[in-house]
């Protein structure tokens, strides 16, 4: 039976020839993922189970990330629940502030996320993972207990969608986050809604990994259960360049030819300009040309959407030499400290703080409205995160548009919504 790659990695996990659309099935997990907010929710759940141990303590996986470092007595006792939790059961990968980082930027990096894995995390952008060809899906905090105890969970296959990118960028600034931000205007913030999104075209195959990272971890925003693209050389590449070596064997799987898609898109290049998503759905999308003249208060560069090094050096090479706005507040978060600790041996976080930034250390804080920039009422913010929902950021009366770091630095240095075109010569 032909399949597509998600098909084909959950057959394996399931022990079966083959599965197709709409069949429920029972799937071995990889790597189970929970956070400072969801994890404290699982554990919970899995004492109220009468669980004793979880099933490997190599593949659990535990984060304080996004109320960390710690902003207040509730987010120090959520994380005080899971680092004891983490100590109970002898949990490998529990990452403590000061080796932790955005948790979807920080698996990748040590290694616990690889071609054909299944991996859930309680964690909606748990998806970002299937820029390297893994099956990755965010859950509820009970379907993490559940897979914690027993290495196992349940899923509905779900049917494909195959988006193609044909040509190239118009620009050097066309980024990932062009790609997926021009994707979900085209078919709506629930036009993939349970669907696998499938990545693939000549855009994709020229694309960094640091781009398709960014497009696999937004397919949630137009309601995915999963977005995936084929692993290839630049997988490879990106695996052997990270300071920890996989510990177990992977996959490099792709679709059959003839696999059955519920629908084909195809993008030419020639039409993807930069964009922006206004408030405030990220299905909002206008090209960077449409939005001039916004004027902001506050950007952000970071999130497990673009906090990655190539994100830091596009916005060094933008603010070099340059003051941000009078009046603006640039906020930049390197994703983990391994991107921190390059970014400062590179020179950029001096490039950052002369131009008037601040630095912050490894958090989701601002990106879900925690902490690290909090809009007030009737502010507005441009981000490089994922989500522009209502009072994401702070005030329910603030807005928040998401772009890509070019835009996002070229706005910083004039206070309004900006092309990097007109900034840099």
């Amino acid at each position: 039976m032909q399949m597509t790659i998600t098909e084909k990695i959950l057959a394996r996990h399931a022990d079966l020839e083959s599965v197709k659309p709409g069949q429920i099935i029972s799937s071995k997990v990889d790597i189970a993922l929970g956070n400072d907010i969801t994890a404290p929710l699982a554990i919970k759940a899995f004492k109220q189970a009468g669980a004793k141990q979880v099933f490997d303590p190599s593949r659990v996986v535990l984060v304080p990330d996004h109320f960390a470092p710690n902003k207040d007595i509730a987010s120090a006792q959520q994380a005080k629940i899971m680092r004891e939790f983490a100590r109970e059961m002898d949990i490998d990968n529990y990452f403590e502030v000061g080796q932790m980082g955005v948790e979807h930027a920080l698996l990748p990096e040590q290694g616990l996320s690889l071609p054909g894995d299944v991996i859930i995390g309680a964690d909606s952008h748990t998806c970002t993972y299937g820029a390297m060809g893994a099956f990755s899906t965010g859950v509820g905090s009970t379907d993490l207990a559940a897979t914690m105890i027993t290495g196992k969970t349940w899923f509905r296959v779900p049917e494909t969608m195959k988006f193609i990118f044909n040509g190239k960028r118009k620009n050097k600034w066309i980024s990932g986050k062009d790609l997926i931000l021009y994707t979900i205007g085209k078919i709506g913030v629930s036009g993939a809604l349970y669907k696998a999104m499938e990545f693939c075209g000549s855009m994709i195959e020229e694309f960094s990994m640091d781009d398709r990272f960014a497009m696999a971890n937004m397919a949630v925003e137009a309601g995915a259960k999963n977005g995936i693209i084929r692993p290839d050389q630049k997988t490879l590449d990106f695996i052997a360049s990270q300071p920890v070596r996989p510990v177990r064997d992977y996959q490099m799987l792709e679709s059959d030819k003839d696999a059955a898609y519920l629908s084909v898109h195809e993008f030419d290049g020639d039409d993807i300009d930069l964009m922006v998503a206004f408030p405030h759905l990220p299905e909002n999308t206008r090209a960077v040309g449409e939005a001039k003249d916004i004027r902001l208060d506050q950007v952000v560069v970071g999130s497990c959407t673009n906090g990655r090094y190539v994100d830091m050096e596009i916005v060094a090479g933008i603010l070099k030499g340059n003051k941000v706005a009078k009046g603006m507040r640039m906020i930049i978060i390197p994703a983990t400290q391994r991107i921190y600790k390059k970014a400062m041996n590179n020179g950029l976080l001096d490039i950052f703080i002369d131009a008037g930034a601040v630095v912050s250390t490894p958090t989701c804080g601002p990106c879900l409205g925690g902490h690290m920039g909090i809009l007030a009422e009737e502010e507005r913010c441009l981000a490089t995160t994922n989500r522009n929902f209502v009072g994401r950021m702070g005030h329910p009366r603030s807005e928040v548009y998401l772009a890509s770091p070019a835009v996002a630095a070229a706005s910083a240095l004039t206070g309004v919504i900006t092309d990097p075109e007109q900034v840099v010569s």
